[in-house]
């Protein structure tokens, strides 16, 4: 097998890790959500605690994610969190008990920790060993090609199939998915020296810059996980668009795809921190989009500039996290997501909570907007620190 193949088949393997774990297990929840609240009895503030309880699996996998060192132990929890996206993806349609479906949104969430970072770290490590450029671009079109798929999956199932029948359509795509996803990425090789001869040497950052990076990326949390989870209810909710979630769903995958090759490209020529700044102030005006008019224009728009940006931050970020460990990148990645995952247990608990109020999610869309500035404030303090 040539290099270039090689390196071909093991991103084709990451991309489907994430249309699985991220993708399937993940966000299928978020337009299945609204078909649940109509068919399945579940409630507006329900909705927000499994939403909550989904992110607290994600942070357990996060936290366990930066405590592990060993290689070969962080590629036998990926290949775990495969198979658990599979059977967690099952459970959902197999019952009626919000019980279980909190039990089965956790593993859910704990999975898609997996595949998000040990996956992404084991291949970004393969990428460094094997003398490739240390971007994970590509490797993250498969966060945004998972949400337009579940997005087209289940708008194209409402017409003939229940929600249940629906998670058990998605079990099955999931289970051809794991065989490619588990089968082409090799087992790690732990040890020191890239292909070409060349030392793998950890370089991290200061105390100082990790506190406000984190804290950014907390605030970069809480916007993603209250358009990421609501969006399709939120749309639904407007004046004249009901129905028009699913479609807005599925515009906002189809911008995330591309999206983080195109922000590596902005990367290399104004800098990783340029970059993150600029992702954050489009998120933000995406996040306002919807409420600032109620027309299925400004929902597209939104969309677009929301799914554009959000998976770039993420990969940026924990591009970064991997080039500053590249002998174990998935201990940076770790922490910067346990800040993440902290913002995504209590944003969908506040957001249920304010809806069910409100009768309406502008006000946790306003919430994700006025962190998002914080957020941006705090990484333009990082870019003068760091001059």
């Amino acid at each position: 097998m040539t290099a270039q193949l090689e390196r071909y088949r093991v991103l084709v393997a990451g991309i489907l890790s994430l249309v699985l774990t991220m993708g399937i297990a993940r966000f299928a929840y978020t337009p299945l959500l609204p078909i649940m609240q109509q068919q399945a009895g579940l409630g507006l503030s329900e909705g927000g605690w499994l939403a909550s309880i989904n992110y607290i699996g994600y942070l357990c996998g996060a936290i366990t994610a930066s405590l592990i060192s060993n290689l070969i132990l962080k590629d036998r929890l990926y290949r775990l969190g495969l198979v658990l996206a599979v059977i967690t993806t099952a459970g959902m349609g197999l019952t009626e008990n919000l019980w279980l479906w909190s039990l089965l949104r956790f593993v859910a969430g704990f999975c898609s920790a997996t595949g998000l970072l040990m996956g992404s770290g084991l291949i970004l490590n393969w990428l460094i060993r094997h003398d490739h450029r240390s971007e994970l671009g590509i490797h993250f079109g498969g966060v945004g090609l998972g949400i337009a798929f579940c997005a087209i999956a289940v708008e194209w199932m409402s017409h003939s199939l229940s929600w249940d029948q629906q998670w058990l359509w998605l079990t099955l795509i999931g289970s051809i998915i794991l065989i490619p996803a588990w089968r082409w990425l090799p087992p790690p090789d732990s040890s020191s020296v890239t292909r070409s001869g060349g030392a793998m040497q950890d370089n991290p950052p200061g105390a100082g810059f990790m506190r406000l990076f984190m804290l950014a990326y907390f605030c970069a949390g809480v916007g993603y996980v209250i358009s990421a989870t609501f969006i399709v209810a939120i749309v639904d909710q407007l004046p004249g668009l009901a129905g028009k979630g699913a479609l807005t769903f599925m515009v906002l995958g189809l911008a995330a795809m591309p999206a983080c090759i195109v922000w590596d490209l902005i990367a290399r020529r104004i800098g990783d921190i340029n970059a993150l700044i600029s992702a954050f102030a489009l998120q933000i005006v995406g996040i306002l989009l919807p409420v600032l008019d109620a027309s299925i224009t400004f929902a597209m728009l939104g969309a677009i500039l929301f799914g554009g940006t959000f998976i770039g931050i993420v990969s940026l970020v924990l591009t970064m996290a991997g080039r500053y460990y590249p002998t174990r990148p998935a201990k940076m990645m770790g922490k910067m997501t346990i800040a993440y995952g902290v913002a995504q247990i209590l944003a969908p608990a506040i957001t249920g909570y304010l809806a069910t109020g409100s009768g309406n999610y502008n006000d946790g869309l306003y919430l994700a907007a006025i962190l998002m500035v914080l957020g941006t404030a705090m990484m333009i303090r990082l870019k003068y620190s760091t001059q």
